[in-house]
């Protein structure tokens, strides 16, 4: 009984640490994808072109942690808008909760980006 105790605490240690560096090779993946992106947006050129704003969303995510003492509900949201350039080719964009409140759909204006990065869009 003792012996089958044993293959099963090192089978289950086994499958512990799969997970744990699943879990670490997920986060780094994350971390130097956004460096990346980052670095990507960072070479690329700052341009401008007239543009109409043709929808926008918001991605709410929620995570609650539950805890012997009380439980706690943490939410974010993202925002982003689709734009839509004469050529007919679409952007979609992640801009600041105040930038999504300014913006509507239907707007036409001047649209400023540097790669995938926002940098503002004056209305005509």
């Amino acid at each position: 009984m003792f012996g089958n105790m044993m293959g099963f605490t090192s089978i289950f240690m086994v499958f512990f640490v799969i997970i744990f560096v699943m879990v670490w090779v997920i986060i780094i993946s994350q971390i130097v994808r956004s460096i990346k992106q980052e670095r990507k947006n960072d070479a690329s050129l700052r341009l401008s072109t007239e543009a109409m704003i043709v929808s926008k969303r918001m991605d709410v995510r929620r995570r609650s942690v539950n805890s012997d003492m009380h439980d706690m509900h943490n939410a974010y949201t993202r925002y982003y808008v689709t734009f839509q350039m004469p050529s007919g080719d679409r952007m979609e964009l992640s801009v600041n909760g105040q930038e999504y409140g300014m913006l509507a759909e239907g707007d036409v204006g001047m649209l400023h980006f540097q790669g995938t990065r926002y940098l503002g869009f004056q209305r005509r």
